[in-house]
């Protein structure tokens, strides 16, 4: 038996502003609230499921430069430019990590200047 992404946590200053901001990006719902942690994940699931959950979890500890990590998100029912303009509208902002501008991905930032990339390619929702 091996083992399985159940969760991600992002610790982050404000839980709720960035939940409220990845529930609009990728369709999913709030599933619980402790601690002034917030954890979110796809309607009808709950942890453990089949998709990983997100988990804001509340940090005064200062961010030290760029995350090794970064998140990877495609359209489902649009075209990726729609989709990059209903991504700017919810809040997220370009980001400059040295693009050429020939890729054929956009980089952005969330509210709280964390990086995730939108891929070209349209995914189905299962």
């Amino acid at each position: 038996m091996a083992c399985r992404i159940t969760e991600l946590v992002i610790d982050c200053a404000d839980p709720e502003l960035l939940a409220g901001f990845w529930c609009e990006v990728l369709g999913y719902v709030v599933l619980d609230r402790d601690d002034g942690d917030v954890q979110i994940g796809a309607p009808g699931t709950e942890f453990g499921g089949p998709q990983p959950t997100l988990l804001f979890s509340l940090s005064t500890d200062p961010r030290r430069g760029k995350l090794p990590m970064h998140l990877d998100v495609n359209a489902t029912d649009r075209d990726q430019d729609e989709e990059l303009q209903r991504l700017l509208a919810a809040g997220a902002r370009k980001a400059d990590i040295g693009q050429t501008g020939t890729e054929t991905w956009h980089v952005l930032a969330d509210p709280e200047g964390n990086e995730f990339c939108l891929l070209r390619r349209r995914v189905g929702t299962t």
